[in-house]
C-alpha cells in the first residue's frame, strides 16, 4: 500500500504546515481558529471518541481530523499554505520537529486529569 502510506505522510505534513501557517499574519482569523482546534485536537490525547471502544474508537483519527485538515487548507491562501507544506516538508525531512512546551502541556492534562479522577475516587470511596 504505497498510495497509502503517501497519504499519510501528506497528512502529517499538512498538520505541521497548519501549525506552521497558524502564526502567519496572512491567515485570515476565522482559519486561525480552525487551525488551532484541529492541530490541538489531532495531537491532544483526549479524543471524542475514546480509543479503547472496538472499531468506531479510531473514527475520529480517520474521519474528523483529515476532514478538519481538509477544511482548514481550503481556508488559507493557496500561496501561504504552499509556503508552509514545503518549510514542513523540509523540517519533516531534517527529523521529527519537537516541542517542549507541547510535551509540558500534554503532560500537565494528564496530570489534571489523574488527579482529577483519583480525587473523585477517593471521595466515591470513603
Amino acid at each position: 500500500m504505497p498510495g497509502l502510506k503517501a497519504r499519510a505522510d501528506d497528512l502529517k505534513a499538512d498538520t505541521y504546515a497548519l501549525y506552521l501557517a497558524y502564526s502567519d499574519p496572512r491567515v485570515p482569523w476565522y482559519a486561525k481558529l480552525l487551525v488551532g482546534v484541529i492541530v490541538a485536537y489531532a495531537l491532544s490525547p483526549i479524543d471524542l471518541i475514546p480509543d479503547f471502544i472496538p472499531v468506531i474508537g479510531f473514527v475520529d483519527d480517520l474521519l474528523i481530523i483529515p476532514a478538519g485538515i481538509a477544511l482548514a487548507t481550503r481556508l488559507i491562501p493557496r500561496e501561504v499554505l504552499e509556503e508552509h507544506r514545503a518549510n514542513a516538508r523540509l523540517r519533516l525531512a531534517e527529523g521529527h520537529p519537537h516541542s517542549r512546551l507541547g510535551a509540558v502541556l500534554v503532560v500537565t492534562v494528564w496530570v489534571v486529569l489523574a488527579s482529577w479522577l483519583a480525587s473523585l475516587v477517593w471521595r466515591t470511596l470513603r
